[in-house]
């Protein structure tokens, strides 16, 4: 091949440009790709670690369980036995609440409802009342509760209170009214 056959008609190298052109566009697509991933585990890893306090937080669905950042922590209704059910891509949106250190209850926790799970990679997961506890990769902001009621991964997500229990978000009260007679008894 000679000098004449690389260039274009303008008299530039145009096989050589393109071709070394694309090859460091795929080279920084596969950095950014790699920092991206380096920089989101991290992310994931430092939201997911308990070695803080369990405490309570009122968000607009009342007091719910937060943990030492003040995210909203959550329980999977699949969840049974105290064993998480979430795992592979179902943990990378829910991160399990992992124990590396001490775990303490704050004002209104009880501590002896606080424990861990062994997971199947074998980290330990906090519990409350025995519901393995999650973060949500969604609430970036301490207090938000963006995954109350939701339902993925084969079951529903719901924020746990001060009691262990799933907190229901309360239905939007109806702009309607009833009248009972005063005869019946509005009890089923």
């Amino acid at each position: 091949m000679n000098e004449i056959d690389r260039r274009d008609s303008a008299g530039r190298v145009a096989a050589r440009d393109s071709a070394s052109h694309i090859v460091v566009m795929l080279t920084l697509t596969a950095m950014l790709g790699l920092v991206g991933f380096l920089v989101a585990g991290s992310i994931a890893r430092s939201a997911t670690q308990a070695n803080g306090t369990v405490s309570l937080r009122k968000t607009k669905l009342g007091e719910v369980l937060v943990n030492s950042k003040g995210h909203t922590l959550y329980m999977f209704a699949r969840d049974k036995n105290g064993k998480s059910s979430c795992s592979g891509s179902c943990a990378k949106f829910w991160p399990p609440y992992l124990k590396h250190g001490k775990v303490t209850a704050g004002s209104g926790v009880k501590a002896s409802l606080l424990g861990t799970t062994r997971r199947s990679n074998g980290s330990m997961q906090v519990t409350y009342k025995k519901h393995p506890l999650y973060g949500f990769a969604l609430d970036k902001k301490a207090g938000q509760t963006n995954g109350e009621g939701n339902v993925a991964f084969g079951g529903k997500w719901y924020a746990v209170s001060a009691k262990g229990v799933a907190v229901v978000k309360a239905p939007t009260p109806s702009t309607t009214t009833t009248t009972i007679p005063t005869n019946s008894n509005p009890y089923p």
